[in-house]
């Protein structure tokens, strides 16, 4: 009778923080716009599974090819498949298109080992786990990559993640072992972008803070928190009583469970702070409003 086939583990997941760690402690890697991917080899070939343990082999099977062909009898690798353009970058906007029809263009970044040659390795140390990632899947310039890391200076790669205009890094305990789900020895940290917003809506609710509601192209985005001087609130109270319109289509029900004054979109502009890569606005905040009448 044959061995069983080694199982899909639960993936290990970063909380977001607003600020990276700075001790020598963690080491930092690039947060890869992507799909979360587990690749699996062991007696019966290679698998690659989804985040929630789906099995798309069959849509990543140029990855699965070149896992079959590392140098190992049974592995189970952490990473993130992503679309890449020519300079590296991660496109997620083209991952959809690539995996129905180019999945040669796709790419596998690996930041993490689980597994090898019948060793679980989840209580190793984080470093020593990427020390024999490395060991396995270099020089890692084909489909299977690797997730290059730097020791420390947290804020020095933020900044650095930043002016590429990434969305954003990992840091992870050195001496971490492996555990699934979410835990405080993997943190991510995103980066901010500032975008010019509709405003489509004020919520103000007592004891609360005043929050507006924005559109982008006409769909609704998310709400930003207004926390603004008294003159500026004054003076957007007079515009909004000059542009009050009805509900817009599109506004998730959830999000109207108080009082909202409407405002006419295209009427009232602002520039929003929010993390990047977020499909909707998060730890979002007006940083002023266009004074041109619009």
């Amino acid at each position: 009778m044959s061995a069983d086939r080694l199982k899909f583990i639960k993936p290990q997941e970063p909380l977001l923080v607003l600020e990276p760690p700075v001790s020598d402690d963690w080491l930092h890697e690039i947060k890869y716009d992507g799909f979360r991917i587990q690749l699996i080899l062991d007696w019966a070939g290679a698998r690659a599974f989804t985040r929630n343990g789906h099995d798309w082999s069959k849509r990543f099977w140029p990855v699965v090819d070149a896992g079959e062909k590392l140098p190992a009898k049974s592995f189970i690798i952490d990473g993130e498949m992503i679309a890449p353009e020519p300079d590296g970058r991660p496109n997620f906007h083209a991952m959809h298109s690539r995996m129905a029809w180019n999945a040669e263009l796709l790419a596998f970044v690996a930041f993490d080992i689980l597994h090898k040659d019948g060793e679980d390795l989840r209580q190793r140390p984080a470093i020593e786990r990427k020390a024999m990632l490395w060991d396995l899947v270099k020089p890692a310039t084909g489909i299977i990559q690797y997730s290059q890391h730097v020791e420390g200076g947290g804020a020095d790669f933020f900044a650095a993640v930043d002016r590429m205009n990434l969305e954003g890094m990992v840091s992870k305990r050195k001496a971490s072992p492996y555990r699934s789900g979410e835990s405080d020895a993997w943190v991510k940290t995103k980066c901010w972008d500032v975008d010019e917003l509709d405003l489509i809506g004020v919520k103000r609710q007592a004891g609360k803070q005043t929050e507006g509601l924005f559109s982008r192209d006409g769909k609704y985005v998310g709400k930003a928190v207004i926390a603004t001087t008294r003159a500026i609130k004054d003076r957007l109270w007079r515009r909004i009583e000059r542009a009050r319109a009805k509900q817009p289509a599109g506004v998730p029900t959830a999000v109207v469970d108080g009082d909202v004054e409407w405002v006419k979109p295209g009427s009232i502009t602002a520039a929003v702070r929010h993390l990047r890569g977020e499909p909707k606005l998060r730890h979002a905040s007006v940083q002023g409003f266009r004074e041109d009448g619009t």
